[in-house]
């Protein structure tokens, strides 16, 4: 599928993106839901996975580019009212990932380093705004 097949103005047209869109918000909702119980300790996902800081900030560089670069193809052609809302979905979705993934890790490890969350949001949003800070104005329309 090539780019000019995507669809532009608003998920108009049944494309990649389209099609995709309401699966990422599931598994956005999911993650973000998971994370929040396990806050709240009415279920313990401790010890689920054994995850080191490197993988983590790895995967939150790798979501903050990737859904920064979706994000500005999605809003091309997208009406100003709708940008918003898509710019929310696409900047604090993925870091529920991160946030599961943090709360499956063992207690003493999560006792360690309690900022790691928050630092994986930051690195998430540092390399979202990264292909929003170097897109061209003219690719805009």
């Amino acid at each position: 599928m090539t780019p000019p097949d995507w669809p532009r103005g608003g998920g108009k047209g049944v494309g990649l993106w389209a099609r995709l869109e309401p699966i990422l918000v599931a598994l956005f909702f999911a993650s973000w839901l998971g994370a929040l119980v396990h806050q709240l300790q009415w279920i313990s996902l401790s010890g689920a996975l054994s995850l080191g800081l490197y993988p983590l900030f790895s995967l939150a560089a790798f979501l903050g580019w990737s859904f920064g670069n979706v994000y500005l193809l999605r809003r091309r052609g997208l009406d100003r009212r709708f940008r918003g809302r898509l710019l929310l979905l696409y900047w604090i979705g993925p870091p529920g990932i991160l946030y599961l993934l943090w709360s499956m890790n063992p207690q003493s490890v999560q006792e360690a380093a309690p900022l790691v969350p928050l630092l994986g949001l930051g690195v998430s949003s540092i390399f979202f705004l990264v292909p929003l800070s170097l897109a061209a104005p003219w690719s805009d329309p």
